[in-house]
């Protein structure tokens, strides 16, 4: 009798367990890994140019597993530090003129206060999220980093183990291994960044030799040709055709290496070192993706692997991130995770400033008030390809208004102007027909005998082609129309001025106290 009782209370406890491990496995909530690299074009990785010569096997794989966004943008700067307003974008989820560095932003109240409280690793941290972050240090939003739990920031662009990008990933590592041992069972979130490819590119010896580059240093000297540099790319150009604002920039005239220099050899040399210092990160990636896949831990892990921004290093006469092209306007974007369909791709229509939005969402965390960011989570569950239609971005670090861009479709305008008004220029681009923003200068003879690539006929700016003079209008009032919803403090040439007068347009900063300091604030960027 009583034997036969205790089998079945058993049986009644059965599904009682097992419904409760259930839940538990059900409520476990998800890991994120979030990466990314500093200065880095899309175009740079095969995943979006196959005859890439970069080999980056592990990212490469986390596309094969993952969602690859041909559409991920960051939104833009007021200042010739790129990579300033783009990672507080990230932090915080706001847009570029709703930033607490935007110029006049918090005397206009279009932004909130104390707003570090309200960025990523505050946000996970009261959601009981584990949080570390390493990455560059300056060029950043410290009061952001700061709310991580564990911080590990130091700036390593070196050719060693110590004073390059194997040093972040050494912290990531260590964490995992302290976390491990402490048998941590936390959900964590981890913001894994990278000082590289960034100038200077200093990459390791054996990489170097890969991609056939010199770390050069000799400003009277053009560096030594070789085959095994990659080779130019298709919208190479020996010099920008028009003066874009900011053509003076510190990443236009002072990289080392590089300087003022467009000639074939300088360009693929520099492109050498970019991609040496590129598979470096990508080998981190890989030690941190068998660390986490030894700990049991991956395949509850949603990945994200992505960039500050683009980068031009020789595109259309360009070396900085300074410009709204597509090689340095769009970011490398990739994501791994629970319920994402592997080797998927969409377009996406992002922005880096998204991802606050996003996180919040896999995690199941309720997004902060301050947030303007969208969660691309249906893109993700393959519900939605794009998240929105249009798409703005701006730069404006050097002469005002400078320059501004608006994407809808497969259509693209560009707008430039220099302070002075003797620079005003449009551009239109119907992206389908010419992904590489091909302009006139690209169907030169003597570009085409170096890049080998001859442009078609029609994959020119066509702006003043009066067969897009309806397309032109169209997109222009779509321009106009983002200036004002975003609430940008500018107007050009040829658009109604609404009211608006002279800007600050640097933001906020303390000044340094010496020249010394001066100079190093801004080689940083």
């Amino acid at each position: 009798m009583f034997t036969r009782l205790a089998l079945v209370l058993t049986l009644i406890a059965l599904p009682i367990s097992f419904t409760s491990k259930a839940i538990a496995a059900e409520k476990k909530r998800p890991n994120i890994l979030f990466i990314i690299a500093d200065d880095q074009s899309p175009f740079d990785l095969k995943i979006y140019t196959p005859d890439s010569k970069l080999e980056t096997p592990n990212i490469d794989r986390l596309a094969a597993q993952g969602m690859v966004f041909d559409g991920a943008y960051q939104m833009g700067s007021f200042s010739g530090a790129v990579c300033t307003p783009s990672r507080h974008m990230v932090m915080c989820g706001r847009t570029v003129w709703h930033l607490p560095i935007a110029p006049g932003a918090m005397q206009k109240n279009l932004c909130p206060p104390a707003l570090e409280k309200n960025t990523l690793g505050a946000v996970f941290n009261r959601a009981g999220y584990d949080t570390m972050r390493t990455c560059k240090q300056g060029n950043s939003y410290d009061g952001a980093n700061k709310q991580f739990t564990v911080v590990r920031d130091a700036t390593k662009r070196g050719g060693t183990a110590e004073t390059g990008s194997a040093w972040h990933g050494e912290q990531v590592l260590n964490y995992l291994n302290d976390r491990q041992s402490s048998k941590d069972a936390d959900p964590f979130l981890i913001y894994f960044g990278f000082s590289h490819p960034h100038d200077t590119r200093d990459g390791t010896p054996e990489l170097l030799k890969k991609y056939g580059a010199t770390n050069h240093t000799n400003k009277n000297e053009l560096p030594a040709a070789n085959p095994l540099q990659p080779p130019l790319p298709p919208n190479y150009l020996p010099a920008h055709p028009f003066e874009n604002s900011h053509l003076n920039v510190r990443d236009e005239v002072a990289v080392p290496g590089v300087w003022g220099n467009r000639d074939e050899r300088t360009i693929r040399n520099e492109l050498g070192r970019e991609f040496a210092c590129s598979e470096n990160i990508d080998i981190q990636i890989g030690r941190v993706l068998k660390k986490l896949e030894d700990m049991g831990e991956l395949d509850n892990t949603y990945i994200i692997y992505t960039s500050d921004h683009g980068m031009a290093i020789g595109r259309h006469g360009l070396q900085g991130k300074q410009n709204l092209y597509e090689h340095t306007w769009r970011v490398p974007f990739i994501v791994k995770g629970p319920g994402i369909k592997a080797g998927s791709r969409v377009v996406g229509n992002i922005y880096l400033l998204d991802n606050l939005a996003t996180l919040c969402d896999l995690a199941g965390i309720t997004p902060p008030d301050s947030n303007e960011g969208i969660s691309y989570r249906p893109v993700l569950e393959g519900k939605a390809e794009t998240m929105r239609q249009v798409l703005y971005g701006t730069y404006s670090g050097g002469g005002k208004p400078g320059m501004r861009c608006v994407k809808q479709g497969d259509w693209k305008l560009l707008k430039y102007e220099t302070s002075d008004g003797k620079s005003r220029v449009t551009q239109l681009f119907n992206l389908k027909e010419n992904p590489n923003e091909f302009i006139k200068e690209h169907h030169d003879p003597k570009v085409i005998a170096l890049t080998g690539i001859t442009p078609e006929a029609n994959q020119l700016n066509l702006a003043d082609d009066p067969k897009y003079a309806v397309k032109r209008k169209e997109m222009e009032a779509i321009l106009l129309s983002e200036q004002r919803r975003l609430n940008d403090p500018y107007r050009f040439w040829d658009q109604p001025k609404d009211g608006i007068g002279e800007v600050d347009d640097e933001p906020a900063a303390k000044p340094a106290r010496n020249k010394k300091k001066a100079e190093k604030q801004e080689k940083a960027k």
